[in-house]
């Protein structure tokens, strides 16, 4: 009976003993390491939208348009009797041949082309081709601090800078850092950088203002 007893403790105490070098072995096997949660860059903080102190006279293409006094050249193809050189009138309109008074205040070249061709094509011409050029521009004035103000021809690519040297420089008084420009139909003139590269319209008016020391 002793020996029966004794068995059966020797046979528990081997099986506690297997568990335990199992546990002790599971414990020394290093647990592959864990991927690494994905970082999400930060997002740069949106830029801020930059305002302009003041509007910027040639940040677009000028598109030149009619006004009275201006004079345009017009030629119909295959009909030299309906060309010639117009002039608008006071009520913006030109006298075309055939087709008598077309208005065409405010219109660029391309407009009164369109408009032409189209009037024509009611019953006069069959396939009207026509060319518009303006053959003068209105003039521009400057004002404020040059040497001789007042009204001057207005050319291609006219810029602050020629108008300033059309008359005949700064005085000695002249703010050479900013100039105000206030186009045809505009209420307000406006302030904008003088550059080499600001430009002029037809009808413009340029004031040099005086600088303060």
């Amino acid at each position: 009976m002793k020996k029966a007893v004794s068995g059966t403790f020797v046979l528990g105490v081997s099986a506690a003993t297997m568990l335990f070098l199992q546990s002790a072995a599971m414990a020394q096997v290093p647990t592959p390491p864990q991927p690494l949660p994905t970082m999400v860059p930060p997002q740069p903080a949106a830029a801020a939208t930059a305002v302009s102190a003041a509007p910027v006279a040639n940040s677009a293409i000028y598109t030149y348009r009619l006004s009275a006094g201006d004079k345009l050249s017009i030629a119909v193809f295959g009909e030299p009797d309906l060309g010639g050189a117009f002039t608008v009138t006071g009520e913006g309109k030109i006298a075309a041949p055939l087709i008598g008074d077309v208005y065409v205040l405010g219109m660029s070249a391309s407009e009164v082309q369109a408009t032409l061709e189209a009037r024509y094509r009611q019953g006069y011409l069959k396939d009207p081709k026509v060319q518009v050029q303006f053959t003068s521009y209105r003039p521009f004035y400057i004002l404020g601090e040059v040497k001789t103000p007042g009204e001057y021809p207005y050319d291609s690519g006219m810029t602050v800078v020629k108008a300033v040297a059309l008359a005949q420089g700064f005085t000695y008084r002249a703010d050479q850092k900013k100039v105000y420009i206030k186009h045809v139909n505009d209420t307000k003139e406006i302030q904008v950088p003088l550059t080499s590269t600001q430009t002029v319209e037809p009808g413009d008016t340029i004031r040099i203002a005086e600088r303060y020391f």
